[in-house]
């Protein structure tokens, strides 16, 4: 009996290495088409959005020289970006602890053996949307906040560049230190616990510091505490008149702690099993 030699299959799709863009692409397909990106950056736009035109609906009907906003109109922008902070931490922990839970971590790092280029891309995707969506809400709230109550009064444009742009980059750190806390972690309850607490704790710990020996240590805390941290970015200087977490200089103190964190989690992802 005669054999017939075989010709190898050759596919007509050409082959080539894997890069970072190809990891990008994927990670922005998981993050558009989960739910849990859709359900928290939802109620992040209608808690600031709804919040800030409240808050200024309640204003306007105050006589003009009761309240005294501090600085300016943009500063009423605050409280509903606070509560903002639950959703971008919630969402920076479940785009990496979602996978660990349901075990798709595996077939990630089957397609990209490279960790560091999954979380990498992991946190340029994070990282983009929740800096593109707070910066746009940020703005809306500023520009409906000034409308209803009929004044800009006191707002330069380096004021109306922090809170839309500054705090855009100051909610993304925000979710990248929560991601990074996630990787290391990778459980997503714990994660999220962690990082409300590190929110909290800070003010939790100042209450039981009374003693005026501990006044110091007290101070510190609320200085550097993320809320804090946050309001510089919309009024200088409310807490405190400690130049570095004034400002922009609030901005660079969260950058530190993220790198650091994200540094944390690199070394951590490259050394545990999946």
């Amino acid at each position: 009996m005669t054999t017939t030699p075989t010709t190898p299959y050759t596919s007509p799709i050409p082959v080539r290495r894997a890069h970072l863009g190809d990891a990008v692409a994927s990670e922005w397909t998981k993050m558009r088409s989960l739910r849990s990106t859709i359900w928290t950056l939802g109620v992040m736009v209608v808690l600031v959005v709804g919040f800030g035109a409240l808050l200024a609906f309640a204003l306007d009907g105050v006589p003009e020289g009761e309240v005294e906003p501090r600085g300016s109109v943009l500063g009423l922008g605050l409280p509903g970006m606070m509560l903002a902070t639950v959703c971008v931490i919630t969402l920076g922990v479940l785009t990496i602890t979602s996978e660990f839970g349901t075990g798709m971590i595996r077939t990630t790092l089957t397609a990209c053996p490279s960790r560091s280029r999954v979380l990498t891309a992991k946190a340029i995707v994070f990282f983009g949307v929740v800096f593109a969506t707070t910066t746009i809400v940020s703005a809306v709230t500023a520009v409906v906040q000034s409308a209803m109550l009929g004044t800009t009064s006191g707002a330069s444009a380096g004021q109306w560049l922090r809170v839309t742009v500054g705090v855009g980059l100051f909610m993304a750190c925000l979710g990248l230190l929560s991601l990074a806390v996630g990787a290391l972690l990778r459980h997503s309850a714990g994660s999220i616990t962690t990082m409300i607490g590190l929110v909290l704790l800070p003010y939790v710990l100042a209450i039981g510091m009374y003693a005026n020996a501990l006044h110091g240590v007290r101070d510190t805390l609320v200085e550097y505490s993320i809320p804090t941290l946050l309001s510089a970015m919309y009024t200088e200087g409310l807490a405190s008149d400690v130049p570095m977490t004034s400002g922009w200089g609030a901005l660079w103190i969260l950058m530190g702690v993220t790198a650091a964190a994200l540094g944390g989690a690199y070394a951590v992802l490259d050394r545990r099993d999946a």
